[in-house]
């Protein structure tokens, strides 16, 4: 039995679409920008199509917010962007930010569609889940032809099916017991969170280079060093199990000093990234059954909350934080 269209909308529908209003005029924002030096032609598509069809979801969302007599949300707009601006990023990091950028909405969208009940909003957001990963196979196979994309490491295949049979197997807090080599389900979530920190630190030495305001630019600095302290424990551990970490890749910030993004839009985008890690490293704890690797992970989760806390107030502090719409205060309501 579906529930039809004219049902009103619920509160976490409400609440998601009003997160994917952000991020789509967020990029759109992006696009305005990248596509005005996109030279190659490949890229450029690429971008085109996702320019295309962010603007139809924000024009969609624009209608369910109408229908539903709710404020439609200010998001990012063309006041964000600073056209023909000199560019932040060379064209390979630009490939790169959108690979990352497919990860983070392909999860999103498909936890979105997990909490939509009607029908429209889960087709909608089964929509937005196949157009992230067509964006995130596209980029991927691009840069794997340029050669500037790292394939993760060989293993020999299994001959046989094995079973834990002692628990020694878990060992890794205990600095005098050797710890065994790494699974590959470990290895698969150690070599992502490193490959994703490496974009994020070339990111945040761009935002850092061309934010308008020092505390910014410092909030900026800070999260490329945490970035640069992920990569080197994590590499660490890949690299003590005799695991290739990944390596830096070609893509990188240029020299400009003056960013064509809002200091606004570049804080709302690293709070996007900051939560993005932390539920990628919970993740990665919940798989990891070697106990050091939980034990590093919420160290390092940790610091990305406290990163993530500043990065609020600072948004608060300049007004830049758009409120998501709230819950009745009933305790307000009843107050005579």
């Amino acid at each position: 039995m579906h529930i039809a269209k004219h049902t009103p909308l619920s509160s976490t529908e409400l609440g998601t679409l009003w997160m994917t209003y952000q991020t789509k005029t967020m990029m759109l924002q992006i696009y305005t920008h990248l596509l005005e030096g996109a030279k190659d032609e490949e890229p450029g598509q690429i971008m085109t199509y996702d320019r295309d069809k962010a603007a139809e979801t924000v024009a969609r969302i624009k209608d369910l917010f109408t229908d539903a007599g709710a404020a439609i949300p200010q998001g990012f707009t063309e006041q964000d962007v600073m056209r023909e601006a000199p560019r932040l990023f060379d064209p390979v990091f630009e490939v790169m930010y959108l690979r990352m950028m497919s990860k983070v909405f392909t999860g999103l969208y498909a936890l979105y569609n997990s909490m939509s009940y009607r029908s429209d909003i889960r087709q909608l957001y089964r929509r937005l889940t196949m157009e992230s990963q067509e964006i995130y196979d596209r980029t991927t196979e691009l840069l794997l032809e340029q050669g500037t994309l790292i394939h993760p490491p060989d293993v020999t295949m299994p001959r046989e099916v094995e079973f834990v049979r002692d628990t020694s197997y878990m060992r890794g807090i205990n600095p005098f017991g050797s710890k065994r080599s790494l699974n590959t389900v470990e290895v698969g979530h150690l070599y992502q969170a490193v490959e994703t920190n490496l974009c994020g630190m070339q990111l945040m030495t761009g935002f850092a280079q061309g934010a308008a305001e020092p505390e910014v630019r410092m909030y900026f600095t800070k999260g490329k060093n945490l970035a640069k302290k992920i990569v080197q424990e994590l590499s660490g551990v890949l690299m003590n199990s005799d695991v290739p970490a990944p390596a830096p890749w070609a893509g990188k910030a240029t020299d400009a000093t003056v960013s064509p993004f809002s200091d606004k839009l570049m804080m709302y985008n690293t709070s996007l990234l900051s939560n993005f890690g932390l539920g990628s490293n919970a993740l990665g704890t919940a798989f990891s059954l070697r106990s050091d690797l939980p034990a590093l992970m919420t160290s390092l989760s940790k610091d990305i909350f406290t990163y993530a806390v500043d990065g609020g107030k600072l948004m608060i502090k300049n007004n830049w934080m758009e409120e998501p719409p709230q819950m009745e205060d009933r305790k307000q309501l009843t107050r005579s």
